[in-house]
């Protein structure tokens, strides 16, 4: 096991010390806090806990009478142990810690008191008296003590920004490695930070190539930078970056609100759904570099979204979807049969329209600013994975949102209004070649999602993606039967994957 050492000067210090912890902390971490009465084990504790349930006057009574004191509700389960009183070191089997493991986390103060009887720490924390504060002593599990290392690295940052006792709080986890929090200070300004270590991008699958590589996904939070700074440039609305630290992956951004596209139900808001895709209808008719260069050397290159980067991904749908629907994994030749298929599809978009696609346009990276007129209501928050491709395929992930059910009457709404901006600003805009690349990228993307889902449970252990498959599943059904899309259709009727009303 390797340590850390953490300075704690004041009891401010020990309860960002918890906030730091807590942003560190996943399910199944048994967390173990050692020290002498009064060391700030319970400071540390509570510091935990208030800043997983995002409320520093969350109450937090101390387990010392009840052993055990439990928090399902928060985002990340906690149970707060305190071993003080026990008896027995027998009676550590009695507490449910490891059933506790299994939904959350895990903080045990005094851990000295159950004689080895505990399951093994993730982080094993020791508050020492040092001089007129304290510092804190942290062993733990390579993992875990590389998540915690992380968070205070972020703390690091914060401090070189002027931000040391900024409040840190969860924001968001995505399917991919960055996360989000948001940061607010004493002043009550509110921040968002990203993030964003470097991805290696996994083994390598072909031709020397990783599937991040082929599929032309940021590795890097430079992407992210080099997007915004250029459509900042355009008009278009997207978070100013305060402070940026390129090669650890952090980012302080601007906090464009928390307003959505979704009504309070999760239902989507024609009005600002129709903005999103006029706002489409915008970029589309902008000319995009290839090559960004944010300086000191630093150039970003937008990559095509050519064959090679579709197929990878469509490839999830028979590797990861139709195994989970059939049994079995697809046969050689069978698999050969599906990537013709999809080649004989992908042919047909040589000659559509290309521009600048974001990638991942939908209800999660639309933001909603009421007091903005035009386009500038609509705030973009994603979009480091930007490629050059079919202008369709942006207006297919926002009207087959993956995670909102978009009525057919909608989409064909939301369609509508797309052409017609288009038409207004272009009236040569070819209809019929947008109509064929539309379908095929719907096609195409949302048979991705359905591998990346599925793929998502069982590799990664995130089983919640998968209220979404019959959603995505019907979305595919919708737009198969274009006649476009006969080789794909032919495909998944001989793979008996399509609904009986297809």
């Amino acid at each position: 096991m390797t340590s850390i050492i953490i300075q704690l000067a004041t009891p401010e210090d020990t309860t960002r010390l918890g906030q730091d912890l807590a942003l560190a902390l996943r399910k199944g971490d048994l967390v173990t806090l050692s020290g002498d009465l009064g060391a700030g084990k319970s400071t540390l504790a509570r510091g935990v806990i208030r800043a997983i349930a995002n409320d520093p006057g969350y109450e937090v009574p101390s387990p010392t009478f009840t052993i055990v004191q439990s928090y399902p509700e928060l985002r990340l389960p906690i149970s707060h142990v305190d071993l003080f009183r026990l008896t027995s070191a027998d009676e550590v089997d009695e507490l449910g810690l490891d059933e506790a493991l299994e939904d959350g986390a895990v903080i045990v103060e005094w851990p000295e008191r159950a004689e080895g009887m505990l399951s093994a720490s993730s982080l094993k924390v020791t508050l020492v008296n040092d001089g007129e504060g304290r510092k804190a002593l942290v062993e733990g599990e390579p993992t875990a003590l590389a998540r915690l290392q992380r968070s205070l690295a972020i703390r690091e940052f914060l401090a070189r920004e002027g931000l040391a006792t900024a409040e840190r709080r969860y924001l968001l986890g995505d399917a991919s490695a960055r996360g989000y929090e948001t940061i607010a200070t004493g002043e009550g300004r509110q921040f968002i930070l990203m993030n964003s270590p470097y991805n290696p991008g996994g083994p390598v699958l072909r031709d020397g190539k990783t599937y991040m590589q082929i599929a032309h996904l940021s590795q890097s939070v430079k992407a992210f930078v080099a997007l915004d700074r250029l459509l900042a440039s355009r008009g278009f609305t997207v978070p100013k970056i305060y402070a940026q630290d390129l090669n650890d992956g952090f980012l302080i951004l601007e906090n464009l609100g928390s307003e959505g596209v979704l009504d309070a139900e999760g239902a989507p808001i024609l009005e600002r759904y129709e903005a999103a895709v006029r706002l489409l209808a915008v970029l589309h008719q902008h000319t995009w570099p290839k090559d960004i260069n944010l300086g000191a050397g630093i150039p970003h290159h937008i990559h095509e979204f050519d064959r090679d980067a579709m197929m990878i991904e469509v490839e999830l749908l028979a590797d990861w979807y139709v195994p989970r629907i059939s049994g079995a994994a697809l046969e050689s030749d069978q698999k050969a049969e599906f990537v013709a298929a999809w080649d004989e599809v992908f042919s047909q978009l040589s000659n559509s329209e290309k521009s600048l696609l974001l990638r991942d346009v939908h209800s999660p990276n639309i933001l909603w600013r009421e007091n903005e007129t035009g386009i500038n209501r609509v705030g973009l928050i994603d979009f480091q994975d930007a490629m050059i491709g079919p202008s369709a395929y942006d207006v297919a992930s926002l009207i087959f949102d993956a995670r909102v059910t978009i009525a057919p009457d909608m989409q064909d709404q939301l369609l509508g209004a797309y052409i017609d901006e288009r038409r207004s600003a272009a009236p040569g805009f070819n209809e019929v070649l947008f109509g064929k690349a539309f379908a095929i990228m719907a096609a195409q993307r949302n048979a991705k999602i359905l591998g990346i889902f599925v793929r998502l449970d069982e590799r990664d252990g995130k089983p919640s993606y998968l209220k979404h498959l019959p959603r995505i599943r019907s979305y595919l059904d919708r737009v198969i039967v274009h006649p476009a899309l006969a080789p794909i259709k032919q495909w998944c009727e001989k793979a008996g994957i399509l609904s009986s009303e297809i």
